[in-house]
């Protein structure tokens, strides 16, 4: 019978056992959470400079682990950048290229049509034969889950979550769901989870004669179950269903897009940091009596929930050896009584229309990333490595030792998680057939676009980040040479799209 002969043997019993736990837990799988936020801007954390609304769970990760400087989204609007960031394909190679409702189904901009027929929702689906990265996660062992919105795939199709990787989805199917943050239904894998909102259809507006000023005349546009407090309970319950398991959990929060709809709680709050203001009743999204107050609330609930889950992960002991990373899919919006020019949301980057959501420049595809790691990421460390949403993939397998596929774009910047050398991109590619049709290149500190390719513009404007970083000055007749080189790269880097709608003519499509 073995026994401990003296204090001193004790406490050399216990060193030993906390050691090897620490080797077992540093062997073990890392797991990773992945928050994707809609719309939000470069300059909307505070560890970004925002300067008005309020972040502290978000800087304290920052604080604990490394904020990138030069991360840039795959495309500047939703479903292109979901579909870069869980292929690992760029847009000139990708399936999904922009937003594409699939109108040849009928009635999908109804939503009363849309209740009665779910094959109306989503977009168009991802093919089962394109490979994600959950379906390398969840190979390798990884229970998967998505939370929040996905917009790859509508309902009845090969493009679900449930058939894209995921053991677990529950949110919005669809990106035109998403108008309203209170719907009458959410899916939970592939069923409907029905709840307690009429039907309030997304771009109402207040009924005809009624008082701007009187709260009761937004009563439809606040109603009983709020989807992204729902789908933030199930991403807290799908981390108690984990046990030992490593996870991968992809929380695309539909936060902060548009319409303006928040927690009564930071409403207030915000309401009384930010004063006076008038109402919006536009012509599109809800109608909102406190636009201002109710987009800095809605950013404001955002980091409260990314707060709830580092508070989980310390709770449940998984939060030294869990991979942490925030971002957005795009910059920030124009549209819905979002005043991001009053934010400065985009900062140090043009924040109006033309510049953000949509467009090619800094401002609609710069976006913020933090990402920790407890041990492994430097604390209060930044780097300006330049990386995309095409780079998580191949990232994510060499973390857990999966092999690369061959058809990636992107590179790795595991390495510079950890401290250790880098391979660089040569170079960053965009193309978006929408908004005119546009392409950029980013080579070293140059940027090139192109814009109006639908139009047959085939010139490319070229812009120094570092002398310009809001790409004000254009260079291409002084450096020849650069937008030679941007011209190649745009030529070899792009391939027809498979779907009509992605094409574009003048690229010789």
């Amino acid at each position: 019978m073995f026994r401990i002969s003296s204090i001193s043997g004790f406490l050399f019993l216990l060193s030993f056992m906390a050691c090897r736990s620490e080797q077992e837990q540093s062997s073990a799988p890392p797991n990773i959470i992945y928050i994707l936020a809609d719309d939000l801007g470069y300059g909307e954390l505070g560890a970004y400079g925002q300067a008005l609304i309020e972040t502290p769970n978000l800087d304290e990760l920052a604080r604990n682990g490394m904020r990138f400087t030069q991360h840039y989204s795959g495309a500047p609007v939703c479903a292109p950048a979901r579909c870069i960031l869980m292929t690992g394909q760029h847009a000139g190679h990708a399936y999904v290229r922009g937003n594409d409702e699939w109108r040849d189904r009928g009635k999908v901009w109804d939503y009363a049509a849309m209740f009665e027929d779910p094959f109306l929702e989503g977009q168009r689906p991802l093919p089962d034969s394109i490979v994600t990265v959950a379906e390398i996660l969840q190979q390798a062992g990884y229970r998967t889950g998505a939370v929040g919105k996905w917009g790859l795939g509508a309902p009845t199709t090969e493009g679900v979550p449930n058939k894209q990787g995921f053991d677990f989805f529950y949110g919005f199917n669809c990106q035109r769901q998403a108008h309203t943050l209170y719907p009458m239904h959410l899916w939970r894998n592939e069923e409907r989870d029905l709840l307690n909102n009429k039907m309030v259809a997304p771009h109402s507006n207040l009924a005809e004669g009624a008082d701007t000023l009187d709260a009761a005349s937004y009563a439809d546009f606040t109603l009983n179950d709020y989807a992204p407090s729902l789908m933030h309970k199930e991403a807290l319950q799908f981390l108690d269903t984990i046990g030992d398991q490593p996870f991968f959990l992809y929380y695309a929060s539909p936060l902060p897009h548009v319409p303006l709809q928040a927690p009564q709680k930071w409403v207030d709050y915000y309401r009384e940091k930010l004063g006076p203001e008038a109402p919006y009743t536009g012509k599109s999204y809800f109608p909102t009596q406190y636009p201002r107050a109710t987009y800095a609330a809605m950013i404001s609930y955002l980091d409260e929930q990314v707060g709830d889950l580092i508070k989980k992960l310390k709770a449940q002991g998984k939060y030294e050896n869990t991979l942490v990373i925030f971002t957005s899919d795009n910059g920030p919006t124009y549209t819905g009584g979002a005043d991001t020019p009053f934010f400065d949301s985009a900062k140090p980057f043009k924040t109006t229309y033309g510049w953000g959501k949509g467009f090619v420049h800094e401002g609609g595809i710069r976006v913020p990333m933090i990402a920790a790691w407890p041990a492994k990421i430097e604390a209060g460390s930044s780097s300006d490595h330049l990386s995309s949403f095409y780079d998580v993939l191949p990232t994510l397998c060499d973390l857990t030792g999966q092999s690369i596929p061959e058809d990636t774009d992107g590179i790795s910047f595991l390495p510079t998680l950890l401290q250790q050398e880098q391979v660089p991109h040569e170079f960053l590619y965009w193309e978006f057939p929408a908004y005119q049709g546009q392409q950029a290149v980013r080579l070293g500190k140059w940027k090139g676009i192109r814009k109006g390719i639908l139009k047959d513009q085939l010139d490319i404007a070229l812009y120094d980040l570092e002398a310009d970083p809001q790409e004000t000055t254009n260079l291409a007749d002084s450096f020849p040479d650069i937008v030679n080189q941007i011209t190649a790269i745009f030529t070899q880097e792009h391939i027809p799209a498979t779907i009509e709608r992605f094409k574009m003519p003048a690229l010789g499509d």
